[in-house]
Parts: C-alpha cells; sequence; structure tokens
C-alpha cells in the first residue's frame, strides 16, 4: 500500500514521477510528476491512491480530476512523447526523456528529491533515486502513475475517434488480437511505432 513513509525519509520536497505507455504498439509515451507541498491535513482520498493498474477505470478518473484540481497542496505536470521520438531514440530512452522533462518543470529547488518509478535513474544524481514497484510504495509516484495513465488513454480514446479499426479505446494500444487482425486488415498508422518489432515487421 502507498504511503509517504520514503517522502518523509528526505529533508526536502519530494517529486514522484511515472510513466504510461511503454509496451503498447501505438500511441504516445506520457510521463507525470506530482510533489506533494505537505503530507499533513491532505484529504482522505489522497490514501486511496495506489499503482494505476490496480484501480478501477472510474476510480482512477475521479482520483485523476482530484489531482488535477487541488493545485493547494500539490504540484503536477504531464508531458508526451510523440511516436516519431519513440522511434527515434528507443522506449527507454523516450521514457528518461519525459521524466527529465518533469525534472526540468517541478524540481524548481536544489533541495528536492526525485523518485522515479523502476529500476533506472534519468539523471545520475545524488537527489534522483529509483524505486523499483514505486508506484505500490509512493504516493507521490502512485498520484504521477495515475496522472499519466488517465491522460494516456484519453488520448488513445481521442486517437479511436480517427481510426475506429484498431479499437484503442479499449486496447490503448496495446497488441490485443483486435489490433492485430486490424494491423493485417487495414495496415500501419502515423500512430504505431514503427521500431516495435510486430509493426516494424509489418513495414518490410
Amino acid at each position: 500500500m502507498a504511503t509517504f513513509e520514503l517522502e518523509r525519509g528526505f529533508s526536502g520536497p519530494v517529486i514522484g514521477i511515472d510513466e504510461a505507455g511503454r509496451g503498447p504498439w501505438a500511441g504516445p509515451l506520457v510521463v507525470a510528476g506530482v510533489c506533494f507541498k505537505t503530507y499533513e491535513g491532505l484529504p482522505d482520498w489522497v490514501y486511496q491512491l495506489n499503482d494505476s493498474k490496480k484501480i478501477s477505470e472510474s476510480k482512477r478518473n475521479d482520483l485523476f480530476a482530484k489531482i488535477s484540481a487541488y493545485n493547494t497542496f500539490l504540484a503536477g505536470y504531464i508531458t508526451t512523447i510523440d511516436v516519431f521520438k519513440i522511434d527515434q531514440v528507443n522506449i527507454l530512452e523516450a521514457t528518461m526523456e519525459g521524466m527529465r522533462n518533469c525534472i526540468d518543470v517541478l524540481r524548481t529547488d536544489e533541495n528536492m528529491v526525485v523518485l522515479v518509478d523502476g529500476n533506472r535513474k534519468p539523471i545520475q544524481q545524488e537527489w534522483c533515486h529509483a524505486v523499483t514497484r514505486g508506484d505500490s510504495l509512493s504516493l507521490s509516484i502512485a498520484a504521477a502513475s495515475i496522472l499519466a495513465k488517465v491522460y494516456r488513454d484519453n488520448l488513445m480514446v481521442q486517437l479511436a475517434e480517427e481510426y475506429p479499426e484498431y479499437g484503442w479505446e479499449k486496447n490503448a494500444g496495446y497488441g490485443t488480437a483486435k489490433h492485430k487482425e486490424a494491423l493485417l486488415k487495414h495496415g500501419i498508422t502515423v500512430h504505431h511505432r514503427k521500431s516495435f518489432a510486430p509493426i516494424r515487421a509489418l513495414s518490410i
């Protein structure tokens, strides 16, 4: 269960960062960062934050709206990395770039600490820490996880209106059976990641 235990271990403010969309065959990568300005007197819903994949869609949407509205006690930022950049530099480096974008915006004080979900640091500095399963441990990372996932899911719903054959409103660009079938029938789009093996195979 996510708590503020990790955050309270540092003397300065903490930024939690997570991403959504590393695995899909189509659509952008989304990275989000959240920094709580205080850990005291927060509303009850804050303690319901968790890894976005462990929360129902309706609950994620509700928490997304709350996180986005409560700028009095937190700061948040969302950045997207498009498929062209993903294909140019690879998905790992695209993720690191998105995380660095969040750090550039949110880290306004040299005393601020950064916690990123995963096992790789986007910046090799002592104030930046990689936390495996961070979205299940840190409420800051959990909040970022929800921002990133809901924002990306909404983007994929919008793209699905333009390309309804691929079912992106339901599969979010992942390689489901319907997505595979649509690729074979309709081919790849400008939103597909051509550097990914299943898509690259269709491009040859």
